[in-house]
């Protein structure tokens, strides 16, 4: 970590890579008339007939952060669009899941396979790109290739690549206490003040905010501690699906990072995962789907079509 950027500015820079997790520690074709899911578990908007794509959104996300590319993957691809329960007004699980990832990870398998989905791929933002890995890693024949955008199997060692789930799991169920105790006013301020600097096209910003507040914060929590203490890094190898990360690294420059920097973390973290290849953002901060469209467009739609 320290090639990415000293540890006095550390707690300023990972927010953007986490989704705001180290902030609170420190279309076009047929589209179905109703979402496939119950309230209070996944649901899945489908949308054109071609090649099936899951389309996974991160933390707090809806799965309206996919539509734009959506449709620019048409007509090529069938998208099924996964809202998660109890992010960006979504009604929350209940029971809660005791382990947020593992628990959506069986209900994304058991949807692709109740749909008859042969080999989908997975595209996952953040945490929904730690989700994309546990599905190839628990189901390697049932997933077909991955795209990955801007999401790591072990965001507690970005800092420490020695860091282990275990140690790092105190640190997680205390900031999973402090999120469920905080005063809401001061809950959503620091949840708010975690987006700022994941976009470089501050448009979408009122909408990310918008999710932030309709999203359940237990679940939130939950999912959280999740990401914190499910380390992937071993597990990766024994993932068989072919691999893109779209990784980004413009919004760190400030704080002395470069593009060679940050490409070194992700290798480091990807390692295991056999031919694995990794491209990063010339622009885009986080949200590539909104600050680097055209170029993350292109991308999955080559990969897509070379694996074939």
């Amino acid at each position: 970590m320290k090639r990415f950027i000293s540890a006095d500015r550390a707690r300023n820079v990972l927010p953007l890579a986490m989704g705001g997790l180290v902030a609170l520690l420190a279309c076009i074709g047929t589209t179905q008339a109703a979402p496939i899911g119950k309230p209070g578990q996944l649901q899945v908007e489908v949308v054109g007939s071609g090649k099936p794509v899951l389309m996974i959104p991160g933390l707090n996300s809806g799965a309206e952060v996919w539509r734009a590319t959506c449709a620019a993957l048409q007509p090529q691809v069938q998208c099924h669009l996964v809202q998660l329960p109890g992010f960006a007004g979504a009604a929350a699980a209940d029971p809660l899941p005791e382990d947020f990832l593992p628990a959506m990870r069986d209900e994304l398998l058991a949807y692709a396979k109740a749909q008859k989905l042969k080999q989908p791929a997975v595209v996952g933002h953040s945490l929904g790109g730690v989700l994309a890995l546990q599905m190839a890693i628990a189901a390697p024949e049932a997933v077909g290739p991955l795209v990955i955008v801007d999401s790591l199997p072990f965001y507690a060692a970005i800092q420490n690549p020695q860091t282990t789930a275990a140690g790092v799991k105190p640190m997680a169920d205390q900031m999973r206490a402090g999120m469920l105790a905080a005063d809401p006013v001061a809950y959503q301020a620091q949840a708010e003040a975690a987006l700022r600097g994941m976009l470089h096209d501050e448009s979408h910003m009122p909408v990310l905010v918008r999710w932030a507040r309709e999203s359940d914060r237990a679940t939130t929590a939950g999912a959280m501690h999740s990401m914190l203490v499910n380390d992937l890094r071993d597990a990766v190898a024994g993932i068989r699906s072919p691999t893109l990360v779209l990784g980004s690294w413009a919004a760190y420059r400030p704080m002395g990072a470069t593009e060679a920097s940050t490409r070194g973390i992700f290798a480091a973290q990807y390692a295991k995962l056999p031919g694995v290849r990794i491209e990063m953002s010339a622009e885009g901060f986080h949200f590539l789907m909104w600050d680097d469209p055209q170029w993350l467009y292109g991308r999955i739609r080559s990969f897509l079509k070379t694996t074939d």
